[in-house]
């Protein structure tokens, strides 16, 4: 089984590193992580990742999956990362993203009239990419998995695994790795969050990066 995750600068190096290491023990898996290049990606948390391979070299993926991250606005109008992901999309046993990487599928043409999800800040901005809302953690349609922000990326590679090889061996992995999450605090999402750290943080952040988001998605048109 051939997984693939799709970099580029600016990712968010969690949306990546939390799947790989879950995805990466499916017994029989080869790992490739590619780069427009083969080149080093500098992720948002001041460090950069170096890939085993590119896009060039990269065998067809049965799990192909696009991480997310602030660098997603930009990548949008790299037509050959766009492409890469389109092409490889069209053999993939399941096509996934983490995070605003669901924004990579939808402009490849992946996500019209699918359901989806993303990180909440974002969520507003799946329509302009065809794809209907769902407001949940993790979303499946058909083979197309999406999951929301960055930490959501463990849950939904523990559901992918579920169903692409049973639920056994999840719950196997989940142990190993010693999945077992108890936050010190309520409040990942707006949902169970105090209002005044909710629009804080949109204030200071997402406000400002959707209205990004929404350019780089219209400048496709």
């Amino acid at each position: 089984m051939n997984i693939v995750f799709v970099l580029f600068d600016g990712v968010t190096q969690l949306d990546f590193a939390g799947p790989v290491q879950f995805l990466s023990r499916i017994p029989g898996a080869a790992t490739h992580v590619v780069s427009k290049d083969g080149a080093a990606v500098k992720t948002d948390a001041g460090f950069s990742i170096l890939p085993n391979g590119n896009f060039a070299n990269c065998p067809q993926a049965d799990i192909l999956c696009v991480p997310g991250g602030f660098g997603v606005a930009p990548a949008l109008a790299d037509q050959e990362i766009v492409g890469f992901v389109r092409e490889q999309a069209k053999g993939a046993e399941w096509v996934t993203s983490v995070c605003t990487g669901a924004f990579i599928l939808g402009a490849a043409g992946l996500l019209q009239g699918k359901r989806a999800t993303t990180h909440w800040g974002y969520a507003h901005l799946l329509p302009l990419v065809g794809a209907v809302h769902e407001d949940a953690r993790v979303v499946r349609d058909g083979n197309l998995l999406t999951a929301g922000g960055v930490t959501s990326g463990i849950d939904f590679a523990l559901e992918l695994i579920a169903a692409a090889k049973g639920p056994e061996l999840a719950q196997t992995l989940q142990l190993a790795l010693e999945y077992d999450p108890a936050p010190p605090f309520p409040g990942g999402h707006p949902r169970s969050a105090p209002p005044a750290i909710v629009e804080g943080l949109k204030a200071r952040v997402y406000s400002k990066s959707a209205v990004e988001m929404e350019g780089a998605i219209n400048a496709l048109r």
